[in-house]
């Protein structure tokens, strides 16, 4: 049995009670960093925080990374938030980097823990406190952190493998848009718990390629037809290779997808995706600092051992007006 999920609402509550406490200078910038300019004091400035994570810039992680901002600039804090576009290697030269520059507390996400591990050694061995985000809710506690932010990724495809259930699907593909994406390998088992038949197709260029992903993804679906179902894992693959994809294909499909951006909720709204899994990626951001923040100006540390989970929920035609209003605004 999993344990209870940590409130959200209670650590947001205690983060701003918290910072309604000081005033005073606001943070500056550092570096590739972004500086809180809230009411924090000159204490809170000082807190460096650093997120570093696998990101590409694209339509899920500037939502991440606003998340993150905006925490930093409620609490006052400095911040550095730096993406390593998928690359592992760089993650843990950021990570490094982060370590001997100065960073006060550290936030990762963790694809390829493996690659990073000896770099947050190096963190642990510096009384660094860490939090693994988005992805590493099986492995946070063999990196070092002392709590998880996120969903846990095999609930959310087990979710989803239920949900293409109930909608009558037979055969479900799942494409995957990153190598050595543990998280993104999760999914696709999760789906095949609670569903059964699911195939996996490795994308070879993912996000990199749109065109290049559409064409893989019509490809297999043309070969197979008994495919019926596409689960895809990130919303720019979803509406930029999968809708597109399944049209070219000449076929009625069903397609789901983990994540949002606005042009996955307006497509929910014109009925050419079934549902998106909102793993709420601002919060994530968001609450990655808070969490640290909490930690570095009180000794608290949240989550009692267990991740503090954000998702998984969905987005469908039910609510998808205000989630789209929220996701044009790029905070969902």
């Amino acid at each position: 049995m999993k344990a209870p999920k940590v409130g959200l609402a209670v650590i947001a509550a205690v983060t701003l009670a918290l910072t309604s406490c000081s005033s005073g200078t606001p943070a500056a910038s550092s570096g590739g960093s972004t500086g809180g300019t809230g009411g924090g004091s000159a204490e809170n400035a000082a807190m460096k925080i650093c997120v570093y994570t696998h990101g590409d810039g694209g339509g899920f992680w500037s939502v991440a990374k606003k998340g993150a901002e905006k925490a930093a600039k409620d609490l006052g804090v400095t911040l550095d938030y730096q993406e390593s576009n998928n690359d592992p290697q760089k993650q843990a030269q950021l990570i490094e980097a982060g370590v001997s520059g100065g960073c006060k507390a550290l936030a990762v996400s963790a694809p390829a823990p493996d690659a990073i591990k000896d770099a947050l050694k190096k963190a642990t061995a510096a009384g660094i406190p860490i939090v693994t985000m988005n992805s590493g809710s099986k492995v946070f506690k063999d990196l070092g952190a002392f709590t998880h932010i996120g969903q846990d990724e095999f609930i959310a495809g087990a979710e989803a493998g239920k949900k293409f259930k109930e909608m009558g699907v037979t055969k479900l593909l799942c494409p995957i848009q990153e190598a050595n994406n543990i998280g993104l390998q999760e999914r696709c088992d999760g789906a095949k718990s609670t569903f059964g038949n699911v195939e996996n197709l490795q994308l070879s260029a993912g996000l990199s390629d749109m065109a290049k992903s559409e064409a893989e993804v019509q490809a297999k679906l043309t070969a197979d037809t008994s495919i019926d179902g596409v689960f895809a894992l990130n919303a720019d693959i979803a509406t930029g290779a999968a809708i597109p994809a399944a049209a070219a294909a000449g076929r009625k499909f069903t397609i789901g997808t983990v994540d949002l951006s606005a042009d996955a909720v307006q497509a929910i709204k014109d009925g050419k995706l079934a549902f998106a899994i909102d793993q709420q990626q601002f919060a994530q951001g968001y609450l990655s600092v808070s969490v640290l923040y909490l930690n570095l100006l009180n000794g608290h540390v949240l989550g009692g051992g267990q991740p503090i989970y954000t998702g998984p929920g969905f987005v469908t035609k039910d609510n998808a007006d205000l989630v789209q209003k929220l996701a044009g605004a790029g905070t969902r």
